[in-house]
This record gives structure tokens, sequence and C-alpha cells, in this order.
């Protein structure tokens, strides 16, 4: 089974995945990207209606002092930080591209707290342009049912799903990839029972790989 016809697998259980975090504009896209990290996309949506109606444009939010911002989320984690990561962000978009979320590469991962998967994020769901975000749940099922190494680099993974499946679906896969990982592929306690790729899966070998480097890893430090 190759990875397109994975991902024809994955589409029949989640014909409806899609970004699950609420925006309106590339901007409240950038933002909430950057409150994701480390944080379930339901508790940023918990907190950002209130955060952009106060700030709905990176012009409002780079006036805005760090402790008024922290105000609005911190019932996330590390708020400290990404209060400061999205101000000093705003900051920066009015500065350097005139209020408006760029779109390459460089120019996102240029802002404060904005790193490839942030940026493939915003250049995948607010300009439609092909990328494939890997973040924890792409990279487990990526390695899970061999598509990736257990040693691959969160960039390895993205260069081989990108290799291996077909470029006009790059966009619909990041989705359909994370919708599996979240809702049936958990990182703990997988209904394998409903999955399709018991035949290919390797979780028994990644398992026992994170085992052995742990094992290792603790002799290293004693």
């Amino acid at each position: 089974m190759n990875a397109n016809e994975i991902l024809d697998e994955m589409e029949k259980i989640f014909p409806q995945a899609q970004c699950e975090l609420h925006h309106q504009t590339p901007f409240q896209l950038l933002v909430a990207v950057v409150l994701s990290a480390q944080t379930t996309d339901e508790s940023v949506n918990k907190v950002t209606p209130a955060l952009f109606e106060a700030y709905p444009d990176s012009a409002s939010m780079a006036k805005a002092k760090v402790e008024e911002i922290e105000s609005y989320i911190k019932r996330i984690g590390l708020y400290r930080n990404k209060a400061r990561s999205i101000l000093a962000l705003s900051q920066d978009l009015e500065e350097k591209f005139s209020g408006q979320v760029p779109s390459s590469y460089k120019e996102l991962m240029s802002l404060q707290g904005v790193g490839r998967k942030t940026a493939n994020v915003v250049r995948s769901v607010a300009f439609d342009i092909p990328s494939f975000a890997v973040d924890t749940h792409v990279d487990r099922v990526s390695k899970r049912l061999g598509l990736a190494k257990p040693d691959d680099s969160v960039e390895k993974v993205e260069e081989k799903l990108k290799r291996k499946i077909d470029r006009d679906r790059w966009n619909q896969g990041h989705h359909d990839f994370i919708f599996f990982g979240r809702y049936l592929c958990t990182a703990r306690n997988p209904q394998c029972e409903r999955c399709p790729f018991i035949s290919i899966c390797r979780k028994e070998k990644l398992d026992a790989y994170k085992r052995k480097n742990a094992i290792a890893s603790k002799n290293k430090k004693g």
C-alpha cells in the first residue's frame, strides 16, 4: 500500500478532515497556530474569540501590552512566552510587511514564534500553497505506517511525505493525517480494531525502538 492509497483509506474514515483552529483571516490563523504549540486546538479555540475581538488584526495587536495579551490566553500552556511571541510577530508584520501576512517560508519564519510547521500550516490553509506540515500526529502516524523511519527528524518526515504523496494532495493530506492521529491512531490506546492499516503497522517496532533509546539514555546519564 503506497502513501496515496493510505490517504484514500484515511479519507473514507474522515471525509471532513480540515483545519480545526477557528479563524477568519490569515493573521488570526497565524496567531492561532502559534498558540497551539504543545496545546490542543480545542483549548486554543476557547481563548481566541475574546482575543480576536479585542485584537482582530496585527495593527491592534501590535499596540497591546504583553500583560493584556496574557490575560486573554492564560488558560493555555506557555501563555507568557506565547503572548510575547504574538506581540512581537504583530509588530514585525506592521513594520516589515505593512500588516500583511507573507506567504514565503523565509518571511514567515522571520516572525517571532514561527517555525517550519507553523509556516507550512499558514501557507497551506491561508494561501492554498502545496505544503505538508508535520506535527506530533503526522510524525507518529507516518512512522507507525512505515512512511518514515523511527529516528527521522520532523524535517525528514516532511521530505519523505512530500516525495511519496502527490503534490496536489499535500494540503488535504496534512489534515487527513492529523485527524487519523488525533481521533483513531492516538499516542495512547489507539483504536486498532478500527484501523485499515493493521497489516502494515509498525507500532510494536516503534515502541521497542523508543524503549531501547530510553534505556540507553538513562544508562548514559547514570
